[in-house]
């Protein structure tokens, strides 16, 4: 791994970890330094003495002050890198001072604005102490931090260094994407144009990939639009990009002005095989959206006014396997039982059961002694039974026998002794 890679994988994982608590804490502050800033204008109090009928003018010491930061944060930036240069070059993991010192760069970094942020980025470009890769990957860093709050001025940025991400795939998908995302849920057009501009200079880097991120950021205010762009951006893999329209859809009723778009956009397409796949693959990828971020009550409440037809609402069911919906997989299961057909309900029913058992085998066994007989227990039993009997095949064959007599139990008592650790 090179250790412009290993340098932003890093920073990245360290900032996930904290859920980016100190960007969003950045953000409060910087709302709130605005409304004062704006108080303090219809007061009259200026922010450069010298200047107090221009209650917003800088003064050029608190410019110099502002430019001197930056490069001051350059050098830190460009000692912290090269201090990882090292230690990939003896091979061992960075340790808990290092990580400290990451979060604490981190943390700077995002303090910067976008004037900061490119003397930044014009210091590190300068320094030729720093291996091509390292120059590349705190380049990349500095492009993503800036594009949050300035997407136009990160991918001008980009365009400019494009020459040192011309063999970084990776990086280059992320800035551009992440860029497009941000610029797009602001002006759409502005950023489709931008895409049109550059995708033919720059092939290597407006990649599909990229162009998803534009997508994704119109989606949030004009999912037609996102759409359209399927088709008129010639993405190849059309199920990706319509994963991320429908990942843009944050509330119910964004998720239902989704759903006719994809409706509508199903009717454009003419060959049947390629709507059924598409129509298949975008409910699937709903349904984890819908059950993430609603209650049981609230979501079966919004299926029941999505109107599926039988064909839709196998898909969607299809998707539940993916949901992440603690504390409520043992409802999905039994609604599962009572909506599908009985030939279609089994197989959804036991992919259920399977990935809550092997996630959680106490919850899931819980669940299933309290559940009253019927079609929708056994269905349970068996993928039960056989995810257990891997490692307690004992408890699988109890509950295999308490299975009604015939086909169904025999299969079940007959896969467990093949899974069976001592078979």
């Amino acid at each position: 791994m090179k250790i412009s890679i290993a340098l932003t994988v890093l920073i990245l994982a360290a900032a996930a970890a904290l859920g980016w608590r100190d960007h969003q804490r950045l953000v409060t502050v910087r709302e709130h330094h605005t409304r004062l800033v704006a108080e303090a204008a219809t007061l009259g109090l200026a922010r450069d003495p010298s200047h107090p009928a221009d209650p917003i003018r800088i003064s050029k010491r608190e410019r110099g002050n502002k430019e001197m930061n930056a490069k001051a944060t350059a050098v830190e930036f460009i000692a912290f890198a090269k201090e990882m240069e090292a230690i990939e070059k003896k091979g061992g993991p960075p340790d808990e001072a290092t990580h400290k010192r990451m979060m604490e760069i981190m943390d700077h970094m995002l303090s910067l604005d976008s004037t900061q942020l490119k003397i930044l980025i014009t210091e590190v470009r300068a320094d030729q102490s720093l291996k091509d890769e390292t120059r590349q990957g705190l380049i990349g860093f500095s492009i993503t931090t800036l594009a949050n709050d300035h997407p136009q001025t990160a991918l001008a940025l980009f365009t400019e260094s494009a020459d040192l991400f011309k063999d970084s795939n990776l990086m280059s998908e992320h800035v551009i994407s992440s860029s497009l995302a941000k610029w797009a849920k602001d002006d759409p057009l502005a950023a489709l144009e931008w895409v049109r501009k550059n995708g033919e200079k720059f092939p290597d880097l407006v990649t599909d990939d990229a162009k998803r991120g534009l997508i994704s950021g119109t989606a949030v205010s004009d999912p037609k639009s996102a759409f359209k762009l399927i088709g008129e951006l010639g993405i190849k893999n059309t199920g990706r990009a319509i994963s991320e329209i429908i990942e843009a859809a944050k509330t119910a009723e964004e998720r239902t002005a989704t759903l006719a778009e994809l409706r509508g956009h199903l009717v454009t397409l003419t060959d049947e095989k390629t709507r059924n796949e598409t129509a298949a693959a975008a409910l699937k990828s709903l349904a984890p959206e819908v059950l993430d971020h609603q209650n049981f009550e609230a979501a079966c409440q919004w299926i029941a006014a999505a109107k599926f037809s039988p064909v839709e609402l196998l898909s969607f069911a299809d998707g539940i396997y993916y949901s992440d919906a603690t504390g409520q997989q043992g409802q999905w299961i039994e609604w599962v039982g009572k909506t599908l057909p009985a030939g279609k309900s089994d197989r959804t029913i036991r992919d259920l059961i399977y990935r809550w058992t092997t996630n959680d085998y106490q919850a899931a066994g819980k669940w299933l002694s309290g559940t009253p007989a019927g079609p929708t227990k056994n269905a349970a039993i068996r993928s039960y039974a056989e995810t257990v009997s891997r490692y307690d095949p004992a408890t699988a064959t109890q509950w295999a026998l308490t299975l009604p007599p015939g086909t169904d139990r025999d299969e079940t008592l007959k896969n467990i002794q093949e899974n069976s650790p001592a078979k």
